[in-house]
């Protein structure tokens, strides 16, 4: 069954190998915005196939506690698939941590739309999954991305050098944390 969290304007929903057509949709038309921000991609991610196998791994990573990738849509009567929010890397035990992963498409930029569903799925993280950590790893030039972070509240742990290698280039990170203060007064 698909996990659902509606804010204000969205609506946030795990999806399935058979939703595999609309999620292709979204990175065929986000190809070349998103490229210099992800992994370089091999042609054979760009096709229904794919889509649908990652889609199926989602599933049965978020079953057995390991993610939660969130599509984040619009609501209303043309309502689309706008971009997605990922808690990955989840561990359990001493740590109660995990990884903040997000992409918004390239039309729906400077609306607030990526703040309202990051507060959505930040909220469920430490609610629902009962998680103490949430850490994201933003490249310094993306500055967009700093700002929604420093909105909700993430602080600066400093700066892992040649981090990530992204679209074929390693990458420096801004470690951005951020902790859920009610789980520690308790």
């Amino acid at each position: 069954m698909a996990l659902m969290i509606e804010t204000e304007r969205l609506l946030l929903t795990t999806l399935t190998a058979a939703d595999a057509p609309e999620v292709l949709a979204y990175i065929q038309r986000n190809r070349s915005f998103l490229a210099p921000w992800e992994i370089q991609r091999d042609p054979s991610y760009y096709t229904l196939e794919v889509q649908a196998r990652l889609l199926d791994e989602e599933a049965f990573k978020t079953e057995h506690g390991q993610m939660l990738r969130m599509w984040i849509y619009t609501r209303g009567e043309n309502s689309r698939l706008i971009g997605s929010a990922a808690l990955s890397s989840i561990v359990r035990g001493a740590f109660q941590s995990c990884h903040l992963g997000y992409k918004l498409d390239e039309e729906e930029r400077n609306k607030g739309y990526m703040t309202e569903a990051l507060r959505a799925v930040i909220d469920h993280a430490f609610d629902k999954l009962e998680l103490h950590r949430i850490e994201a790893n933003v490249m310094p030039r993306n500055l967009a991305s700093m700002s929604v972070l420093h909105k909700l509240g993430f602080y600066n742990e400093g700066l892992a050098f040649k981090y990530l290698k992204l679209n074929g280039v390693w990458e420096d990170h801004i470690h951005m944390v951020l902790r859920n203060e009610a789980m520690e007064e308790s």
